[in-house]
């Protein structure tokens, strides 16, 4: 539920979403995120990047949304250990001195995730593709063999 609150009680298309922090001690550093704009979407790249990882019967299939990013700008490793990395680089928009900017909400900077694989997986056979700005790695999974049960006949 959002609290919204009018600019002009008399209005009642002047609905704005409420903003508890509003007026508080820290506007200093609400009007230096404001006055540079690349401050505050540096440092939320790393954690804006979003990856769903699902297990299927043959394969783990790990999916993240990279809107904007070439596939050359990604990189899909496996490291000792059984460790799937994923990373890369959102390049930020070239600044012209006539231009204002209103809002920034895309995040720019380097990115990345580490993922510890499960026994299972069959590290030397990851693939990845990248598909509308959504990268896609699947790493089949080894199949696992049901143990045999030999049935004993019971004598006397």
């Amino acid at each position: 539920m959002s609290i919204v609150r009018r600019n002009n009680i008399f209005d009642p298309f002047s609905i704005d979403l409420w903003d508890p922090f509003q007026s508080f001690p820290f506007d200093a550093f609400r009007s230096l995120a404001e006055s540079r704009p690349n401050y505050a979407s540096e440092t939320s790249a790393f954690a804006n990047t979003r990856i769903d990882w699902k297990e299927t019967p043959e394969a783990h299939v790990f999916k993240a949304d990279l809107p904007g990013v070439k596939k050359e700008e990604v990189k899909v490793e496996v490291e000792e250990g059984r460790v799937l990395q994923i990373s890369g680089e959102r390049n930020r928009e070239k600044e012209e001195k006539n231009d204002k900017w209103h809002r920034v909400e895309r995040s720019s900077g380097k990115f990345l995730r580490r993922f510890r694989l499960p026994e299972n997986a069959k590290v030397d056979q990851v693939k990845a593709t990248m598909e509308n700005g959504v990268l896609t790695v699947t790493v089949p999974k080894e199949e696992v063999k049901k143990p045999e049960v030999k049935a004993i006949e019971i004598s006397g």
